[in-house]
């Protein structure tokens, strides 16, 4: 049976562009429809081409600029447009802090439908460009081919990549020269990178067909001046891993954790496997109020130091730490917010489920001194039962930093039926956190807001 061609979707004339959402999408609405729209900003009058159409809404991309918006600027990124990583660089910095602002308001609203009390402006970053503490760069031996280099016809024999992944698209790479998020020498260490490995003739990774020689690159670095690099290959080849470790070392001495690991799996993630210190400590420090932080491969930390420390501040001040409290800290990663508070109080105890992170905490803990911290590893749900509460305490405060998820629904019953005096809840995902406080409305009341840009 012959499928019937399809309608071309339409473009939609002067269309004005009313709000901002969730992702990097701008709204507009046509007829009463719900338009997201990539590539506006809110204030354009602009020509949409849809892209996909739905009985409740339609997703476009802006393809012509009648009249800019008064919040639109310059995008300084080449790759902008084409990288899904900054979505907003077209929009000054004071509109986004605007419209994240209202996104955490109205999310909470919306969905949480709880009472909320006025929320605190939004705390902006002091750095907009080269803040970023973590980035992880993918090789590819299918290169993303921009619209420019399609329309020159000309023939690219080297379609080698490392960069970033096109969004919506596994198997696509965008060969990035030059990214305004991670400072020097971030960009400098990946050009090399890439560099050494086509004039060695290193083979990236093909995700499709799983072959290959180079999988990824994660940098990393800390305030306090130290760098890390993690390098993951498919094929354990001591030869190549020497040669390109070594030549690293020796252009770049800021690196001071030179790291690798062999990845035989369909996925890229690393978490289940050994990751080798190749040269250096295995890990590099951060700083805060004058405690250290160690950071190993697989760490979390917050990917803004800066604002990280102020974000912290904010949970110890909205804690209200008194010297007799017992402290629960779930989701506490490698122990940064509970060593940051433990100085306030009796005791403090963590939770989490990798327990790698659980290690750092511990080792966190002895770095700075701290001796009134036990952290534990496993799933929050299961961890946190009857027993666990009566052998550690019922605490008085709760500071919870879930991932995007959110609490499991068990966790958040298991804090209603602890009942502490006051929770702390750090989200980067207000539908979620939404989510979780609808279930904790039947027992508390939202008392303070504080939208923090990372």
């Amino acid at each position: 049976m012959r499928r019937k061609d399809r309608k071309p979707l339409p473009i939609l004339e002067k269309v004005e562009i009313i709000d901002a959402g969730s992702e990097g999408k701008a709204i507009a609405k046509v007829d009463e429809m719900v338009i997201f729209v990539s590539h506006a900003v809110p204030g354009d009058i602009a020509d949409l081409q849809v892209t996909r159409k739905k009985s409740s809404y339609m997703e476009a991309k802006a393809v012509f600029i009648h009249k800019p918006s008064e919040h639109r600027v310059d995008a300084v990124c080449q790759h902008f447009g084409t990288c899904g990583g900054c979505k907003w660089q077209s929009m000054s910095y004071s509109a986004q802090l605007h419209y994240k602002q209202k996104q955490v308001y109205d999310n909470l609203k919306r969905l949480g439908k709880v009472e909320l009390p006025e929320t605190t402006p939004i705390l902006g970053s002091k750095e907009t460009y080269f803040y970023r503490n973590k980035l992880e760069y993918t090789f590819s031996n299918k290169r993303w081919m921009t619209e420019e280099e399609i329309a020159s016809n000309a023939e690219f024999k080297n379609k080698d990549a490392l960069g970033f992944h096109i969004p919506k698209m596994f198997d696509k790479i965008l060969d990035i020269e030059t990214c305004y998020l991670q400072p020097e020498p971030s960009n400098e260490i990946r050009n090399e990178i890439r560099k050494f490995a086509i004039e060695n003739e290193y083979s990236f990774y093909d995700i499709r067909n799983h072959e290959g020689f180079l999988r990824n690159v994660i940098i990393r670095n800390t305030s306090t001046g130290e760098w890390m690099v993690i390098l993951s290959v498919f094929q354990d080849d001591d030869e190549k891993i020497k040669a390109l470790l070594d030549h690293l070392d020796a252009t770049f001495p800021q690196i001071t954790a030179l790291l690798y690991v062999v990845n035989p799996k369909k996925n890229d993630t690393i978490f289940d496997l050994e990751v080798i210190t190749y040269k250096g400590n295995g890990f590099i420090t951060e700083e805060m109020e004058g405690l250290k932080f160690k950071i190993s491969a697989k760490s979390f930390y917050q990917t803004n130091s800066e604002q990280a420390y102020e974000l912290y501040k904010i949970t110890r001040d909205f804690a209200q730490i008194e010297p007799h409290h017992t402290i629960y800290d779930l989701y506490t990663g490698t122990g940064t917010i509970a060593n940051f508070i433990a100085s306030k109080a009796k005791k403090v105890v963590g939770i989490e489920f990798v327990e790698a992170a659980i290690e750092d905490a511990k080792i966190n803990s002895s770095l700075n001194n701290i001796s009134n911290t036990m952290f534990f590893a496993g799933d929050m749900k299961d961890v946190l039962n009857d027993d666990f509460i009566k052998e550690h305490g019922k605490p008085e405060v709760i500071i919870t930093d879930p991932p995007r998820a959110g609490m499991h629904q068990d966790v958040v019953e298991k804090i209603l039926e602890i009942h502490p005096e006051r929770i702390v809840y750090v989200s980067c995902n207000p539908a979620t956190q939404a989510r979780d406080l609808a279930i904790f409305d039947s027992k508390y009341t939202v008392e303070k807001v504080q939208p923090v840009d990372m």
